[in-house]
């Protein structure tokens, strides 16, 4: 699945344009690299989120087409959040 994609499905970030932007701004990282929109998610990878002024990184349980909001939190867990 793309990384843009996942993101918003995931609702780690709400729009899949935002999320695209970010991508294409280097502030997201997947498994310690420099991830492009198209970037491919995969079980087990470690995605970190430089945004705004919060750090994220989560890891990938599930990749799913489309969820319910209250399934979305299933998708994903959380390792760390920084506030700056």
């Amino acid at each position: 699945m793309r990384l843009d994609k996942y993101l918003k499905v995931s609702r780690i970030i709400k729009r899949r344009t935002v999320a695209h932007d970010a991508a294409n701004q280097e502030k997201i990282l997947v498994n310690g690299k420099t991830a492009k929109p198209s970037t491919d998610v995969k079980i087990g990878d470690r995605i970190t989120i430089q945004y705004f002024k919060k750090k994220m990184d989560v890891k990938v349980l599930a990749l799913l087409a489309s969820t319910k909001k209250e399934d979305a939190e299933q998708m994903y867990e959380i390792i760390q959040i920084e506030e700056n």
